[in-house]
């Protein structure tokens, strides 16, 4: 995410895109499957000023998706009008150099309670969850 990709924050749309980053606990992540066919999944994420990061089990189809194509949408539930819309485009990478879940302090701010609820705890919700995809946003629409 940089600058210039995202709106202006003294917009009322730039300061929605803001808050529902900040806010939201879930986002739709779009991958495309093998044969083209697109599969959305809805995750955990964190975003700071560059990227959104994403949590995922090894197992987790979506990163044969991303191997094999790393462009990616994520979007937000709108408001069950058609309104308050917000799509982020970009490309995922598997992100080995990404610290575990309990251990980066921005994640554990907004899942901390919500992972001990899957899990005993942080650490076993970590052992699951180990492979980090980092998403560079490279656009975002809405309305």
């Amino acid at each position: 995410m940089t600058d210039d990709v995202f709106p202006d924050p003294a917009t009322p749309f730039g300061q929605r895109v803001q808050q529902r980053l900040r806010d939201e606990h879930v986002i739709w992540l779009t991958t495309v499957g093998a044969d083209g066919t697109p599969q959305p999944n809805p995750v955990w994420f964190v975003a700071d000023q560059t990227t959104v990061i994403v949590y995922n089990r090894p197992d987790a189809h979506r990163l044969g998706h991303i191997r094999r194509n790393p462009r990616v949408t994520l979007n937000f539930d709108g408001d069950g009008r058609g309104g308050d819309i917000i799509v982020l485009s970009g490309r995922a990478e598997i992100a080995a150099d990404q610290p575990l879940p309990h251990e980066f302090p921005l994640y554990l701010a907004k899942y901390q309670a919500a992972a001990e609820q899957i899990s005993d705890n942080v650490e076993e919700f970590s052992a699951e969850y180990t492979v980090a995809l980092r998403i560079t946003v490279d656009r975002v629409r809405g309305f």
